[in-house]
């Protein structure tokens, strides 16, 4: 079951919980991480679980705290290091482009942006980074932090657990992970037809 050439159940078998982790640490916190496929690995996992080669308790549990931890990698990383970030140079882990996108997003949506952006490629990144850079209260970052893991692990790991109990895996399992990958870059599309029409019509 390839997906832009990437066979996703067969890559997600051979890393096991501890890389399936480490990815949603990574793209939840790290300037590396933004170009992993978080919304279909967890899709897939869940899936997995499913069949019986993942415990769906254990998953569900340990993409929540990775999910926790790597927001708040960044949320600190971001803090420590402040305007530094806005004057790096761009190199091919580090686009300005998408800490720019990102607080952009924060100073539309304030604290909420650390829900929403789990729902969205490359937001869901440098969010909490841009968090740190803006000094927002740690209580109100983690607040948000726990409510954005928890619905964001539990809807994709559930919903890939439900759909794998019931559907023919080789016909609809693509297709799916295709439409959830568009519906996550949905907001950003919508967000970039705004603006672009929005400054043509003043």
């Amino acid at each position: 079951m390839e997906f832009f050439g990437i066979d996703l159940v067969a890559l997600i078998k051979a890393i096991g919980y501890v890389g399936v982790f480490g990815i949603v640490f990574a793209e939840t916190g790290l300037f590396l991480g933004f170009f992993f496929p978080g919304d279909s690995l967890l899709f897939v996992a869940g899936f997995l679980a499913s069949q019986g080669f993942f415990s769906l308790s254990l998953l569900l549990l340990g993409i929540f705290l990775s999910g926790v931890a790597g927001n708040l990698f960044g949320y600190e990383f971001g803090r420590r290091v402040g305007p530094k970030i806005f004057s790096r140079e761009d190199s091919w882990l580090f686009k300005k482009a998408h800490v720019l996108k990102a607080q952009a997003f924060y100073e539309r949506h304030g604290a909420k942006t650390i829900v929403l952006a789990r729902f969205m490629p490359i937001v869901r990144t440098f969010a909490p980074i841009v968090a740190g850079v803006a000094n927002m209260r740690f209580r109100t970052f983690l607040i948000f932090n726990l409510a954005g893991a928890f619905l964001w692990t539990l809807s994709l790991v559930l919903l890939g657990y439900i759909l794998g109990s019931v559907i023919d895996v080789d016909r609809y399992l693509l297709p799916i992970i295709l439409a959830i990958v568009m519906l996550s870059f949905l907001p950003a599309i919508v967000g970039y037809v705004k603006e672009k029409y929005g400054k043509r019509a003043v």
